[in-house]
């Protein structure tokens, strides 16, 4: 099984205290490790274009990374709370 890296353990650890009956589900189908490796790739992906685009736009590579985390992290790693 592949490791996580650092987003998909901040998702995990999202997901467990705030989307606890999706994590339940997920792991009860066997599918929890696989949505977490998909959301940190998708999370790196994407922000990979982003820090493209805004550094072209004159930003620095921090404040590119910075945006580009702040533009991604709520689509796939912060998740918001389950109702």
């Amino acid at each position: 099984m592949k490791p996580l890296t650092q987003y998909g353990r901040m998702a995990e650890k999202h997901w467990r205290e705030h989307r606890p009956k999706m994590v339940r589900e997920l792991e009860q189908t066997g599918r929890l490790h696989q949505m977490l490796l998909e959301a940190e790739e998708k999370t790196k992906d994407e922000m990979a274009t982003l820090r493209t685009d805004l550094m072209q736009r004159g930003s620095t590579a921090q404040q590119a990374q910075d945006q580009a985390w702040e533009m991604v992290r709520e689509k796939y790693v912060l998740l918001p709370p389950e109702e």
